[in-house]
């Protein structure tokens, strides 16, 4: 059995940065209360006269994980595209890279995991590689928040904490032992979906039903969050993948060399970060610049730590998120 090793990072970010005191012309917010409780200081916003949306950051992203990865577009086998952003209900973001990258007419699946959605993509591409059927598969996470946000008062606890981005990783074929992913695990509680969700349009909302409607209080089409319960099981579930992941490998906490925590919260990071013990150096952080990208997060934490020289060949690095489903998972990586 082969093993899969990541050969090339890159991402992309919109250049329009909103900072918390921006946020004020729409609602009541401060950039204290915002710092306070996410961390958060700015995050960007795609300038609707751009030509960016979630598919071109996304192949943005791409073009650049594919030549550090050495390679070209002609080399890369599949496509796996992470979001709940997608630029169109249907199709999916994945063809929309493959025909904006003139790629080959490969395969593209799209994962809708929202913010484990990259943590998910790379255990679904690890799969196809280590079974031999794919030698090189560009995974990427890309989400547009800022289309569909509410920009009031109303909707600032969801509001204030998402910004869009793009990452992408290429996933080689290796041979070498002990190196690459090791291991992913993988989790879902679908009782909690209500918790945080986005309900219209939808097949069970569709939207006609609505327009139809015309009732300025209806928010079934902006994201819902109840945010302690979330923040309650995400300290949780964190937890237990990054544990899950270590245990499968024989290694302790102290084995571990960077965490990338899917980038939810500053204060849930810190309280992972504090529960294992880990020093400053050991876990990167970038919401503070970027807000929650959901399934970009991770991606362009990750890029980020690697772009900086933080991460070195033989690091042990794990991945780990939770997020909308209730979805949650982690993978480990020796670099």
């Amino acid at each position: 059995m082969y093993s899969s090793k990541i050969t090339g990072l890159g991402y992309y970010v919109p250049d329009n940065v909103v900072t918390n005191d921006d946020l004020t012309q729409w609602m009541e917010t401060s950039d204290e209360w915002i710092q306070e409780r996410t961390g958060i200081k700015e995050r960007r916003w795609i300038d609707p006269k751009t030509e960016d949306t979630t598919s071109v950051m996304g192949a943005k992203a791409a073009k650049i994980a594919i030549e550090r990865a050495g390679l070209t577009k002609d080399d890369i086998d599949f496509i796996i595209f992470a979001t709940l952003s997608p630029d169109l209900y249907f199709p999916g973001g994945g063809v929309q890279v493959q025909d904006l990258l003139d790629m080959p007419t490969i395969g593209a699946l799209d994962v809708r995991n929202q913010c484990s959605g990259f943590i998910y993509a790379m255990s679904v591409a690890d799969q196809f590689i280590k079974t031999g059927m794919y030698k090189n598969i560009l995974v990427i996470g890309s989400e547009n928040h800022s289309g569909g946000l509410e920009r009031s008062t109303r909707g600032r606890g969801v509001t204030v904490i998402f910004g869009d981005g793009a990452g992408a990783a290429v996933l080689s074929r290796s041979e070498e032992e002990g190196k690459g992913i090791l291991s992913s695990h993988l989790h879902s509680e679908g009782k909690h979906a209500k918790e945080l969700v986005l309900e219209g349009p939808a097949t069970g909302r569709w939207v006609p039903e609505i327009i139809d409607a015309n009732d300025p209080d209806d928010v079934s089409y902006f994201p819902h969050m109840n945010g302690q319960f979330v923040f309650k099981h995400a300290v949780v579930r964190f937890s237990e993948a990054i544990v899950e992941g270590l245990q499968a490998n024989g290694l302790q906490k102290e084995d571990i060399d960077m965490l990338i925590p899917h980038q939810a919260n500053l204060r849930i990071a810190q309280f992972i970060q504090k529960k294992f013990q880990l020093a400053d150096d050991k876990v990167y952080n970038n919401i503070m610049k970027y807000g929650n990208t959901t399934a970009a997060s991770v991606i362009i934490a990750l890029t980020e730590a690697w772009e900086k020289g933080k991460i070195n060949d033989g690091d042990l690095v794990v991945l780990a998120a939770f997020g909308s489903g209730f979805t949650w998972g982690s993978v480990v990586i020796r670099w």
